[in-house]
């Protein structure tokens, strides 16, 4: 049984889903659809996995476009509500993603939003590629998006305060080096509460050690929602595009 951690609380609060809750949506589904058109994934193939899938837009995007889509994820609140879209096409379970999804093969996986390296030890990170390599068919890809913690470091807002339905969140961040973290201070119902989200600052040279440790060729790297190229000091993201070796 693998201990509960950070992550596996948090995210599987209504708050955590509250102070997100003004995410662009229009924004992601045009990402993936740019995604879509540079893979160039076939419809009539294997399925495909978003991993970390959360409330399931990306999922429910991929499947908009005639994709065969699961969406797998840790907070089984966030399974309930993903599952009101599903359909014959579109399914939903409660995964962690260091586990492989047994007897089930992927033509890609789809790993977004900075659902990645939320572990204190390095071996969780190769976990999770190893059990991605195991799910996905010859050739398969993996698609990873990520914050680019380069320029994030540099430009960190140390505190911030955020009102989302009538909640005021006050946010602290800091870098110790290692992860980036955010403390999430609130109170409601005369009740006060506190969670920290912890995520390693894994930059590109720690992608493509990993990735060719647990057998991925990285292929691509863009750095935003527009598929422009990656620049360490400017770009809004990391993303990046491996196939299985």
């Amino acid at each position: 049984m693998i201990e509960k951690q950070w992550f596996s609380e948090w995210f599987d609060t209504s708050y955590y889903h509250i102070l997100y809750k003004n995410r662009d949506d229009d924004e992601a589904k045009s990402f993936i659809n740019q995604l879509v058109q540079f893979l160039k994934l076939p419809t009539d193939d294997l399925p495909v996995l978003d991993l970390a899938c959360g409330k399931g837009r990306h999922s429910v995007t991929l499947n908009s476009l005639g994709y065969t889509v699961l969406g797998a994820d840790l907070s089984a609140n966030s399974i309930a509500e993903a599952n009101q879209s599903s359909n014959e096409n579109l399914s939903f379970i409660v995964h962690d993603m260091r586990e492989a999804i047994e007897e089930t093969k992927f033509q890609a996986v789809f790993n977004l939003f900075t659902s990645f390296g939320y572990f204190d030890d390095q071996s969780d990170n190769e976990k999770v590629l190893n059990s991605i390599h195991s799910m996905l068919s010859k050739d398969g890809v993996l698609v990873i998006d990520f914050m680019n913690a380069t320029k994030i470091i540099v430009e960190l807002v140390t505190e911030e305060e955020k009102t989302v339905d009538g909640i005021k969140f006050n946010l602290k961040r800091n870098h110790d080096g290692n992860h980036i973290f955010k403390h999430i201070n609130f109170e409601d119902d005369s009740k006060k509460f506190s969670y920290t989200e912890r995520v390693q600052a894994l930059q590109l040279s720690d992608f493509s050690k990993l990735l060719s440790k647990t057998g991925f060729d990285l292929i691509r790297t863009f750095g935003d929602f527009q598929l422009n190229s990656f620049d360490a000091e400017t770009s809004s993201r990391l993303i990046l595009i491996a196939k299985k070796v």
